[in-house]
């Protein structure tokens, strides 16, 4: 994003502001908007980055068939609706063919995709799309869980409820067993 787009954000936070009867023009607001514009630039930097800049060159052959984990990856992102946040947990599973990932990775591809205004349920899909694109993997299991502000803040303010999406790929979707270790492993 530019400084002229970060600019042209904040003006319209400036504008947001004052529709909402707020001086923006008082001592500790005289910054709010383009602090916002900025928030919300590092918040959405997700639109400026590719699933090849994010990998980096970060694929290794490996005689590794076995079944690779990483969870528990903190994210938030944006819900598209509201533009509240979500925030919660990801877990990531595949089986390589020949390539493995560099882990941190996985994590890279979790923050780019979350940050973008998203719902949960595209948000699990497109990580496992990428992760399997990028390895090959004969199979890749997707679990998020989260809590959405756009829930406890406002509309039915519910503060425990909590929602669980998954996408399984290839042999997590056609092989019982495999969801089973996945789902059991990430309890």
């Amino acid at each position: 994003m530019t400084d002229n787009s970060c600019k042209k954000i904040a003006d319209n936070y400036y504008s947001i502001i004052t529709q909402l009867g707020e001086n923006p023009d008082r001592e500790g607001m005289l910054k709010t908007p383009m602090r916002a514009a900025k928030a919300m630039q590092f918040l959405t930097e997700g639109y400026d980055q590719t699933l090849d800049e994010v990998i980096n060159n970060a694929i290794f052959e490996s005689d590794n068939d076995q079944m690779v984990i990483l969870k528990d990856i903190e994210f938030y992102s944006l819900c598209e609706h509201h533009l509240l946040p979500f925030i919660g947990k990801c877990h990531i599973a595949y089986l390589p063919k020949g390539k493995v990932i560099g882990l941190s990775k996985l994590a890279r591809i979790t923050n780019m995709f979350a940050r973008r205004l998203q719902i949960q349920e595209n948000l699990t899909e497109q990580i496992a799309r990428a992760v399997q694109s990028s390895v090959d993997a004969r199979g890749v299991g997707v679990v998020m869980e989260a809590q959405h502000m756009c829930m406890m803040m406002r509309g039915v303010q519910k503060q425990s409820a909590t929602m669980k999406t998954s996408m399984m790929l290839g042999t997590f979707r056609t092989d019982e067993r495999t969801r089973a270790e996945f789902l059991r492993l990430i309890a």
